[in-house]
């Protein structure tokens, strides 16, 4: 047998390191593993446990306190949808009996057309004075500059009297509702007149 065979046979009959158990170090057990009190890990293991549910049981009310509270916002939105106009429409009840009146008034053979006049007049202020409560504001822009952005202009006419683009008539009157455009005023714009001698141009065209 050659000395080579001899030497490898000897390294495979040699004992093998045996590896170093968990938790030891250099091969030696952990004395923290080993001290560890049955009885006072159970403690911990309980309040762990405890902590968890506790923690759980705080997520599910946090949960319910979300839901409610999103189930409450959305009656409030309903609501302000539904009764939102309920105090202007108080406002109006009272200009709609004024009307009634006026109207029962006028039909009486006696009708007193100044009395009926008087009374029309104040329905209308009643009205008037509901819209300013609410901050429905008018937009009445006679001999003012046309504005497209609250103004719409029905036709043009030739004026020499006043500037162009000038409202010279309104056939219906526009309303804001705080500062927001609800309805454009509808005017007659001027435009500027043509003279006699384009017209003689014109006609001899």
């Amino acid at each position: 047998m050659s000395s080579d065979t001899r030497s490898e046979m000897d390294k495979e009959q040699q004992p093998v390191d045996a590896p170093a158990d968990a938790g030891s170090v250099d091969g030696e057990i952990d004395p923290a593993l080993v001290d560890v009190d049955p009885v006072e890990a159970q403690d911990q293991l309980d309040q762990a446990l405890s902590d968890v549910q506790e923690n759980r049981d705080q997520c599910l009310r946090l949960q319910a306190d979300l839901e409610n509270l999103r189930k409450r916002n959305q009656r409030d939105v309903a609501n302000a949808h539904k009764f939102g106009l309920e105090k202007f429409a108080v406002e109006l009840l009272g200009v709609k009996d004024s009307l009634e009146m006026g109207i029962t008034a006028a039909s009486e053979e006696t009708a007193d057309m100044q009395k009926l006049k008087e009374g029309s007049e104040l329905t209308l202020k009643m009205l008037s004075d509901a819209f300013k409560k609410f901050n429905v504001s008018e937009i009445n822009p006679l001999k003012n500059k046309f504005n497209p952005e609250y103004h719409e202009a029905m036709s043009m006419q030739e004026r020499s009297d006043v500037d162009p683009n000038t409202v010279i008539a309104v056939m219906q009157k526009g309303y804001l509702l705080n500062d927001r455009l609800i309805r454009p005023a509808m005017v007659i714009v001027s435009k500027q007149a043509s003279t006699e001698k384009g017209a003689q141009l014109d006609e001899q065209a």
